[in-house]
């Protein structure tokens, strides 16, 4: 086995997470934490309006609302390690009764706010949860629809009707010194939160975190990100809340109040950025696929496609001179300025001309696009975790980075790599099991309390971690030969066409793909080659669309060995998608269930043979 590990610089807090609220409020009170955009007093308070409609919210108010809900959730009779569901898009309100909630040792139970009727029916029965806020009446329906099954759940209170604002009324009869009393009562090892993971086979296992796991990871993290987290820092945060990636960020601005944006509507993600100009962001790499294909695609409208793929090629270049000994050479730091001020500088605009660090995560980034985008003056922090971990095991640093692997591995964080080539991990983040799930629990940790994480990876001599897979998608073909798909997935997936890619071997006598066409890429596609209003399903036979495929399929093969490359593929007649089952809330590939909704093309694939 190989081990790395790297010494914790803090430990984990002994108290509540809410403390840092209150401590917040006491040393900076008139710090912005968070900002709501365009607020609805409807759903809480407005006690004054920002500029362009937005309300800055100041770590003194943020510690009042805190406690005045917190007042509430006592006056309604929830407990210490009581669990309360929280459904609800990414918003002001979602924070405060997550550290609301914590302030008087009650457990959030994080449900996305995309689940199905039968998944929130699992994680609010399977949880015990007594109570549960929810945003919305399509919300509110699938709680109510289940409610019969849920004994356990007393009371629901819905956001967008007011319902917080009349739970802080009722709570103006509890003393502030009841929530003081309960804050104070709760330790490191108490539960915080029990996030269920969006796994891609089976029911979701509830991973139940402490308080101490948590701020044992976040902390750890910011002592080594300081670029990233600290005062006078933003972001604007469009992950669903519900994803621990995203969750850790809410922990971390508050933890070293940095200001931050809650950002509800994906669509108008990029309106946001402009608008409140963060300094960082936090996203998956699918983000920055599409940036860079949205900046080709206006090069070529423009008829500047030349310039576009001189500035790629000139900051793929010049990233990869960064890593080199003598750094960029003179002709190439003259290339790059030109193309700073032709093409970098309308990049960066996109992301409101501040953001220079973006952490991403989720999902591997394809190495070239991250060359490209530090190039072009956005470094991207690709890191690594899961939501067993809470959820950050590694990260890529601004100055210790390797573009390609995962990073070292954070402050407090032993890795191994076992003999079959998974990763186990281990520290203060570190959850300690599965809730009500002794079984999972013992297949998921070692007897050595090493944390089993399903990934395959390799540790290069300087400590760099590279994922190469999942141990369950190692599929072996009828030849005997073993692949990990991953890999050639994402190297497909990189044309601008694709948007999703999903080998099939096992058991099958050779590598196949199913694939399908990015939605956005389509409409432009058909106009330029005469098939105006035409779908996909219709022309997934055409030879120039196929060929367009097979192009993609052909760069990817060239990077594996013959056994390795994808023989044949499908274009399926329309994209995968989260509403059919087929994705989870973080966009990964269910491959059980595309193999069911789409058995016939899998069995075309292999026609004739």
């Amino acid at each position: 086995m190989r081990e790395t590990a790297v010494e914790p610089i803090v430990g984990g807090d002994d108290g509540s997470l809410a403390e840092q609220v209150w401590r917040n409020a006491a040393e900076d009170p008139d710090a912005v934490q968070f900002i709501r955009p365009d607020p609805d007093p409807r759903s809480w308070p407005v006690r004054r309006s920002g500029r362009g409609g937005a309300l800055p919210v100041t770590c003194r108010q943020f510690r009042d609302d805190v406690l005045a809900l917190a007042r509430g959730f006592v006056a309604a009779g929830v407990g210490h390690g009581d669990r309360v569901g929280l459904l609800s898009r990414t918003r002001y309100e979602w924070t405060l009764v997550d550290y609301a909630l914590w302030s008087i040792g009650a457990v959030s139970v994080p449900v996305y706010d995309t689940s199905s009727v039968e998944q929130v029916r699992w994680m609010l029965g399977d949880s015990g949860a007594v109570c549960c806020v929810l945003e919305t009446a399509d919300h509110a329906a699938s709680v109510t629809g289940v409610r019969a099954e849920l004994p356990e759940l007393r009371q629901i209170w819905r956001i967008d009707t007011g319902d917080l604002i009349e739970l802080v009324a009722r709570g103006n009869a509890v003393d502030a010194v009841e929530v003081d009393a309960r804050r104070a009562a709760v330790t490191g090892d108490d539960i915080a939160t029990i996030v269920y993971t969006s796994g891609t086979t089976g029911a979701p296992k509830g991973c139940v975190l402490t308080h101490r796991n948590l701020s044992a990871d976040i902390g750890n993290a910011t002592e080594v990100l300081p670029q990233l987290l600290h005062p006078g820092a933003s972001t604007v945060l469009f992950l669903p809340l519900a994803h621990a990636f995203a969750r850790m960020i809410q922990v971390g601005v508050v933890h070293t109040r940095t200001t931050m944006v809650h950002s509800a509507d994906m669509s108008g993600v990029l309106d946001q950025l402009r608008r409140f100009r963060p300094t960082f962001v936090l996203a998956v790499p699918r983000m920055f696929e599409k940036m860079h294909d949205q900046a080709r695609h206006s090069a070529e409208d423009a008829r500047r496609e030349w310039l576009f793929g001189l500035a790629e090629r000139t900051a793929v270049r010049y990233s990869r001179a960064l890593d080199t000994p003598h750094g960029p050479g003179r002709l190439l730091r003259l290339a790059h300025l030109v193309c700073e001020f032709a093409a970098y500088r309308r990049l960066r605009a996109a992301l409101g001309g501040r953001c220079r660090m973006a952490f991403v995560g989720g999902a591997p980034m394809a190495e070239r696009l991250g060359h490209f985008f530090r190039g072009a003056g956005i470094t991207i922090l690709e890191g690594y975790g899961l939501t067993e971990a809470s959820p950050a095991l590694t990260a890529n640093l601004p100055t210790a980075m390797r573009i390609g692997t995962v990073g070292r591995p954070l402050p407090g964080v032993r890795l191994r790599i076992a003999d079959d080539g998974e990763i186990h991990a281990r520290g203060a983040m570190v959850f300690g099991g599965y809730w009500a799930n002794p079984e999972a629990t013992r297949e998921t940790l070692t007897d050595d309390g090493w944390l089993r994480t399903g990934d395959l990876g390799r540790i290069d001599d300087d400590g760099f971690l590279r994922i190469t897979g999942r141990t369950k998608e190692v599929m072996v073909t009828t030849a005997g030969k073993n692949l990990v798909p991953g890999p050639i997935e994402q190297r497909i997936q990189a044309h601008p066409l694709v948007s999703q890619v999903m080998l099939v071997a096992d058991g099958r006598p050779y590598p196949a793909a199913l694939v399908t066409v990015d939605p956005q890429a389509w409409t432009r596609w058909r106009e330029q080659h005469g098939h105006s209003g035409a779908s996909v399903s219709a022309l997934r036979e055409d030879p120039t669309l196929r060929g367009e495929i097979q192009t993609a399929i052909d760069r990817a093969n060239r990077s594996v060995s013959r056994a390795e490359q994808v023989k044949t593929f499908r274009i399926l007649p329309r994209d995968l998608t989260e509403a059919d089952d087929e994705l989870t809330p973080t966009l990964k590939i269910k491959r059980e269930v595309v193999q069911e909704h789409f058995a016939d093309e899998v069995e075309a694939l292999y026609q004739g043979h």
